[in-house]
């Protein structure tokens, strides 16, 4: 990085840090603390919304998920302006008639206090760990990009945060958002079009296109019903509705994006105005992994985009594999580069035939790297293949016996496990190591702080809800009633003591999944059984507080088991639909138990 670079990063975040922190220096009293004094604007909550949502994340995996796999990534965000009207008809018009200053009250008004408080608690593990990782998700990267300690990154993204989210608290967040998402946008659309100008020349834009969908990235939509394929119109629609709905309508640090408006009309807009920019906005995030994809047509591209780790294939004794595979790739980039140049002049159904094949065996290459750098960086990993790959090799003989065909099956998982490493996976890498190589000066700077500027928004959001849950669903009912003075110190207190698990759990956290997909993991695990208690809460009268909290504590047990099983290939249940299947089993089995309290007992309540 050169010295403009710096001044700009430098200079934007402290900018933003500062007037965050003196714009909200009055915030004195709990409901300019909690709720922003209520006087949010429309586009305030829309663009904090959005902020909260698009965490670092966003802008450093979802480039390299549309580099790898597509377009079809966006299909994940269909069910969300369904949700959004949902929320807009039925949450928002009871959590302001309430006046509560967390979703969670509401449950106590509905059912007792046990439930609010389990509900607040399953919150707070889940958004407790995700704050740890949109902390430790750009912190790991920059680290392994640019050299920079990881434990002092994950120190500095969280204690920029805790400066401005402790002082000002909810305002503080919503008025630095705005000028968050600014730099994203901004940085964003610039990246976009200087990769397009530097194509070779008689690459247009609609070219491009041509190219990226003849590899089959431009493959946007999915309407089968296949449960190996994660991301299909129908799981987007059915089990990201219930995802958004469970996130939006729930989940403390979106809920309190919106509470903090100034009327019901607002808290509405403001979401309606998140549900028609946001697929656009991930689709052109996507858009600008695809045309990264297109320039590496032209510009050959590593066969892994993590450096350290093919530094330590290069000095193992797998080095010559390594090399055989670069030479292989680097015939295969010659070819694919003039194919390219032919398809964009001429295209015809041969071409793109023949486009696709070598997309293809590129993968390949990639996928055997990852294969060298899981054996060299994993000595017990190297040796169990190697015994496996033995076994098989003596039984070829008869390769129609029981025992070659469980071998062979052991060997290829873990064959497909050498790709989902963390010192393997490079989705996340993709686009950081782009910015670094091949934008000019100034704008690296730029878009560095457009990655650590949204680890900030949605980092900040997270502790802010954070603290106000635990303040208000919690310590408020243990300590008994207390002035706004002790009520704000309080809510400073906890924000700062999350705001340190979160930078602890950035320094200890370790990922293999893409980063993007283990954020949104995690909320699956817990979203579809709050979700389900809220719906009860909302719709079914006759089901009482005893029913809800048992259910929801076996159906708790029971996604997580699920999960667990998916990830150990015992069953196919993609991560999207366990917000369907939470909701569903917590919703089933207290309908099951109201009922048994009711024949057992006719008074149970």
């Amino acid at each position: 990085m050169q010295t403009l670079d710096w001044i700009v990063l430098i200079g934007t975040l402290l900018t933003i840090v500062i007037y965050g922190t003196y714009q909200t220096r009055g915030s004195k009293n709990v409901q300019d603390f909690l709720k922003g004094g209520s006087t949010s604007k429309w586009w305030t909550i829309g663009l904090s919304v959005m902020a909260t949502q698009a965490s670092a994340i966003t802008f450093l995996s979802t480039p390299g998920q549309a580099f790898h796999s597509g377009m079809g990534f966006v299909q994940f965000y269909f069910g969300l302006p369904i949700a959004m009207i949902v929320i807009c008809m039925v949450f928002i018009p009871l959590y302001h008639r309430l006046k509560v200053y967390t979703a969670y009250e509401f449950l106590e008004n509905r059912f007792d206090r046990k439930t609010r408080s389990l509900t607040a608690i399953l919150f707070l593990i889940q958004r407790g760990l995700a704050a740890g990782i949109t902390i430790f998700a750009p912190a790991i990267i920059l680290s392994v990009v640019l050299g920079w300690n990881l434990i002092l990154l994950n120190i500095i993204i969280g204690i920029l945060v805790i400066i401005y989210t402790v002082s000002g608290g909810t305002k503080a967040v919503n008025v630095t958002q705005k000028h968050q998402m600014v730099v994203i946008f901004t940085g964003m659309v610039i990246a976009f079009i200087i990769i397009l100008n530097q194509l070779p020349s008689d690459i247009t834009f609609k070219k491009a296109l041509d190219i990226a969908g003849a590899s089959g990235k431009m493959e946007v939509l999915d309407f089968s019903f296949d449960l190996n394929n994660r991301y299909t119109v129908w799981s987007g629609l059915i089990g990201g509705t219930f995802l958004m709905l469970s996130y939006f309508g729930t989940d403390q640090s979106q809920v309190q994006r919106y509470l903090s408006g100034k009327s019901v009309k607002e808290m509405r807009l403001g979401l309606i105005f998140n549900g028609l920019l946001k697929i656009p906005m991930q689709f052109f995030i996507l858009l600008v992994g695809v045309m990264v994809f297109v320039f590496y047509q032209f510009n050959q591209a590593p066969l892994n985009f993590i450096d350290s780790s093919i530094q330590k294939v290069l000095v193992s004794e797998y080095a010559d594999d390594y090399q055989a595979i670069v030479l292989k790739n680097d015939s295969l980039f010659k070819k694919k580069t003039d194919v390219s140049l032919a398809y964009a002049k001429a295209s015809s159904a041969n071409l793109k035939q023949e486009l696709f094949a070598l997309d293809s065996i590129e993968m390949t290459y990639r996928n055997e790297t990852k294969f060298l750098i899981k054996r060299t960086v994993d000595t017990t990993y190297a040796k169990t293949y190697d015994k496996l790959a033995l076994e098989v090799d003596q039984l070829k003989a008869d390769t129609s016996s029981v025992r070659f065909k469980e071998k062979n099956i052991a060997l290829n998982k873990l064959y497909k496990k050498s790709a989902e490493d963390n010192n393997t996976n490079d989705k996340d890498y993709m686009f950081i190591s782009f910015i670094l190589k091949y934008l000019p000066k100034g704008l690296i700077g730029l878009l560095l702080a457009v990655i650590l500027s949204a680890a900030m928004s949605s980092t900040a959001s997270e502790l802010n809800a954070l603290a106000s849950t635990t303040t208000i669903d919690l310590y408020k009912h243990r300590v008994g009633p207390k002035t706004d003075a002790q009520m704000v110190k309080a809510s400073r207190g906890f924000t700062l003591l999350w705001g340190i698990m979160a930078i602890g759990v950035a320094c200890v956290a370790n990922l293999a999944e893409n980063l993007i997909q283990l954020v949104n993991i995690i909320g699956s695990i817990f979203y579809g059984n709050v979700l389900g208690i809220f719906l009860l809460a909302f719709f079914f009268k006759q089901i009482k507080a005893n029913a809800v909290f048992v259910a929801a504590l076996i159906t708790q047990v029971l996604v997580i088991g699920l999960f667990f099983l998916d990830k150990y290939d015992l069953i196919n249940l993609p991560f999207l639909w366990l917000n369907i299947v939470g909701c569903a089993i917590v919703m089933a089995i207290a309908f099951i138990l109201q009922t048994t309290f009711k024949t057992t007992n006719p008074d149970t309540v």
